[in-house]
């Protein structure tokens, strides 16, 4: 008999909802808004309600579904229990349990990155590979590790959450988890704006570039006009891919990846983020992990649905 699932992607603007049969085929995929008011409190009925509302439309009966994963932005523990998603409004909550009563069907749930990650192994960028980094560089900085096919999620949940790694000790600003000098506040797409509007302050209005034609920069900004060659643009790049590269040869000596996957909105600058970042890499690395392959990411936005339903599948 045939056996579907669903992915749910959820995040601090949408929640990403797909339809597939277990053999990695996407049938359908749309979005419902995350509502986070009153921390949160709809957003698994919501997912539940678009859920069942699917089901009777394709004429799908329960019995014939796998399950629902679900990735949030979060640590989850091993009984599927988030422990504090910023984003999206929640303390603690036991998403396996609740979207389990709510809609009658198993319920798997696990970190956005690290859900990312799976996607990707199943899927995209990293297909065929059982050692992975995944990188997500968006609003935040995500992380997923896989060795030997499974995902390193830790006691808390909260391995390969890369982006707070502190890769800056004299950092006063404080990160969105309170603390100071995370990867998050360089690599993110916020990041790279904050070091750029900082890098301009640095040099007064008599520097000649580019980046001061824009009312209000923006991580695409500066990436693009890195890419047409202006000087100051292109430091700034080189300097976020120094501390991003330096980061990810740190993780690589204790998980030796085979591949390293960077996704996330800042990914769609394409190889010239790689370029650099491998140039840093390369240099900072331990000699045995050098020649780590480094890819984008192969399924966009739809990596964290993959990789739900591989979570599922596990």
């Amino acid at each position: 008999m045939k056996k579907y699932a669903f992915g749910v992607d959820v995040g601090g603007t949408t929640c990403k909802i797909g339809l597939f049969e277990t053999d990695g085929r996407l049938l359908d995929k749309w979005e419902i808004t995350t509502n986070k008011e009153n921390h949160g409190e709809s957003i698994l009925s919501d997912v539940a309600d678009a859920v069942d509302q699917k089901l009777v439309k394709e004429g799908i009966r329960k019995d014939e579904v796998l399950g629902i994963g679900v990735g949030v932005p979060g640590p989850v523990d091993s009984h599927g229990v988030v422990n504090c998603c910023v984003n999206v409004g929640w303390g603690v909550v036991d998403v396996e349990g609740e979207l389990g009563r709510l809609t009658g069907l198993p319920v798997k749930a696990g970190n956005d990155a690290n859900v990312a990650a799976l996607g990707e192994m199943w899927q995209g960028g990293a297909k065929g590979c059982k050692d992975v980094i995944m990188v997500t560089l968006g609003t935040g900085v995500g992380g997923g590790i896989i060795v030997d096919g499974k995902v390193v999620a830790g006691h808390n949940g909260a391995g390969g959450e890369i982006g707070h790694m502190t890769v800056n000790e004299d950092e006063t600003e404080a990160c969105n988890c309170g603390r100071c000098g995370c990867l998050e506040q360089y690599t993110s797409a916020t990041g790279i704006v904050r070091m750029a509007n900082r890098r301009l302050a640095e040099l007064g209005e008599e520097t000649a570039t580019d980046l001061r034609k824009f009312g209000e920069l923006s991580a695409k900004d500066v990436l693009d006009t890195a890419k047409a060659g202006d000087a100051i643009a292109v430091e700034i790049l080189d300097e976020v891919c120094r501390i991003l590269g330096l980061a990810l040869s740190n993780i690589s000596c204790v998980v030796n990846p085979e591949i390293i996957v960077i996704g996330g909105g800042v990914s769609k600058a394409g190889t010239i983020l790689l370029d650099y970042m491998q140039k840093h890499y390369k240099k900072a690395a331990f000699p045995a992990c050098r020649e780590t392959k480094f890819a984008l990411a192969g399924l966009g936005n739809d990596a964290g649905m993959y990789g739900c339903v591989r979570m599922l599948l596990s």
